[in-house]
Formats: C-alpha cells, structure tokens, sequence
C-alpha cells in the first residue's frame, strides 16, 4: 500500500492498513454500491462543496473516469454537505461522469474515519483498500494516475 506525502500522513497510512487487512466499511445502499463495482478497481472520494480542493479534485476525476473507465475504473463520490441544496449546485456545475453517493449524516465518513478532505480510497479489483490519499494535490495528479493504472493492470 501507498499513500500520498503530506499531513496526516502517518494516520492515514495506520487508517489505510488497517481497513485493507478487514472488508470495505458499508453501510445500507453502500453496500450494495461497492458489490456491484466487484471486479472493478474504485476510486472513493468523500467531498463536499465547501472543500477548494475537491473543486480541483472533481475534473481530474471526470477525466480519469473518461480515460479508464473500459478498462474497469469505477469512481464513486460520498458527498458529506449537510445542505443538499449547496451539494446539487457543486454537482451542476462540476457535472460528474461517476456515482455520486449522498451522505450527510456522516455515517459512512464516520466508518471510513475520515480525517481530512477530500479523502479518497483506491480499491483494487478484489475489495482491498490499497491506497489512500489526504487531501488532492494538483502537483501529485501524475502519481495518483499511476496509482490507478497499476491497480487496472492487475487481475
């Protein structure tokens, strides 16, 4: 497993091994979410409006959904806005290609021991939380590509 440099990174790394040694933390709709993408490798952001760089984070990811998702990318967005009003406007004007789940209770950031936004979790074909990320760094867009292609690579 890798995570990305930068704060934090010593928690997410522990968050990170931690859930890829046991199985995908779900809950309700969630659930059902994740064993449909089986087989598939998922890129699993947890956003909200409010957060400058998710609005970075959305076009890179529209694009890698568009570039890889044949080869088995699959990306699905937990929005954690407590407003969905402020959720539907970012959505209008970010327009994703990708499942965007609603969760603004934080249930599903809770279970996920979310620490930082946006906070993503790239999930290999078999269910295994293989790399997190703390935040999205425009510098680092190369590597999180990488990341992905390595995962699509394997079988």
């Amino acid at each position: 497993m890798s995570v990305h440099t930068g704060s934090l990174v010593r928690a997410a790394f522990a968050l990170g091994c931690a859930l890829a040694a046991s199985s995908i933390p779900a809950h309700a709709g969630m659930r059902a979410v994740l064993h449909s993408l089986h087989g598939r490798v998922v890129y699993l952001d947890f956003w909200a409006s409010w957060c400058v760089p998710c609005r970075e984070s959305f076009p890179w990811m529209k694009a890698l959904q568009r570039k890889y998702g044949r080869e088995g990318l699959s990306i699905v967005a937990i929005d954690l806005n407590h407003n969905r009003a402020n959720a539907q406007r970012f959505l209008r004007a970010f327009r994703p290609n990708f499942q965007v789940i609603f969760d603004p209770t934080g249930n599903l950031a809770e279970r996920y021991k979310i620490i930082g936004m946006p906070t993503s979790f790239l999930i290999d074909r078999s269910g295994k939380i293989r790399v997190v990320h703390v935040g999205f760094f425009l510098n680092q867009r190369a590597t999180y590509e990488r990341q992905v292609r390595e995962l699509l690579a394997q079988n």
